[in-house]
């Protein structure tokens, strides 16, 4: 349309922040997520657990009298770094399954659209878009894993006295930790797969393959070469030794933590390279 008048002015109003502009992107991922009921009931009955943990608690503070009738109810409801743990490695099974239905839709679809350049012709930069996509599922992870277990470690807290509070406060660390380290694995991982395959059952199937074949794998190079180090091949048993470790548990894993802990950042970083290559403002078509 013709300007005749020549009144035209730029927009000279607050312009947002350039550290907060990946939020845009978060907030449209999270309307996409929301509209899928089955991703909304999983993340209600992602809050089970917590609920029965939370009643585990409150049994644990107030029935002392339990004692005098049957001692294996009252080990049963011993809160300490094992029941945290417990609800940790439950809530990461979760966030996983939670992962597989959410994470493969966040950037395959503009890829399967032709997207990206649509993107990058704004002011935004790769390492933005990534933060933006990933942070809508890190916080809907946050909400199952971490949130409710310093919810849990407060509710004991006040139930059981100061004393306890100053005795057990590494565990919040612990609890927040090892639910971070999960969060951004499951993260990049989900993010590389969806750049990579662009449709999001596909994704989701290989998100789950990664997981059980990892497994299988890790066992048949143990067999076949006599070896431990299969069980760097399994995200699973790498995780639980790293949490086992946070929380100060003994674990019957044969890796050590160095071991786990190189082979978590050997995946992210994988994860990161792949995403480089894919995730750009245009595409060479063969």
């Amino acid at each position: 349309m013709a300007v005749h008048k020549r009144s035209y002015r730029a927009y000279s109003g607050p312009l947002t922040p350039a550290w907060s502009r990946f939020l845009v992107l978060y907030r449209y991922a999270r309307e996409n997520m929301s509209r899928s009921r089955v991703q909304t009931a999983l993340f209600v009955m992602c809050f089970f657990c917590p609920l029965f943990c939370l009643l585990l608690i409150y049994l644990a503070n107030n029935l002392s009298f339990l004692a005098k009738f049957d001692v294996r109810a009252v080990g049963l409801l011993n809160i300490g770094n094992r029941f945290f743990l417990g609800f940790i490695a439950t809530q990461s099974v979760l966030a996983f399954v939670l992962t597989a239905f959410a994470g493969p839709g966040l950037i395959s679809p503009d890829l399967a659209n032709g997207a990206l350049p649509l993107y990058f012709c704004r002011p935004f930069s790769r390492a933005e878009y990534i933060l933006g996509k990933a942070s809508c599922l890190a916080i809907l992870l946050s909400w199952i894993t971490w949130v409710p277990g310093l919810v849990l470690f407060a509710v004991q807290s006040s139930l059981a006295g100061f004393g306890w509070f100053t005795g057990n406060l590494w565990m919040a660390g612990s609890i927040v930790l090892s639910s971070w380290i999960w969060i951004a694995v499951l993260c990049l991982l989900s993010l590389a797969l969806s750049a990579w395959v662009r449709w999001k059952v596909v994704a989701g199937a290989l998100l789950l393959a990664v997981l059980f074949l990892g497994a299988g794998f890790g066992q048949a190079v143990n067999h076949i070469l006599q070896t431990d180090y299969g069980y760097l091949f399994d995200l699973t048993n790498l995780m639980k030794t790293v949490a086992c470790h946070l929380f100060g548990v003994e674990t019957d894993l044969p890796i050590s933590q160095l071991e786990a802990w190189g082979a978590l950042l050997g995946v992210c970083g994988a994860c990161l390279l792949l995403l480089r290559r894919k995730v750009r403002a245009y595409e060479v078509v063969k």
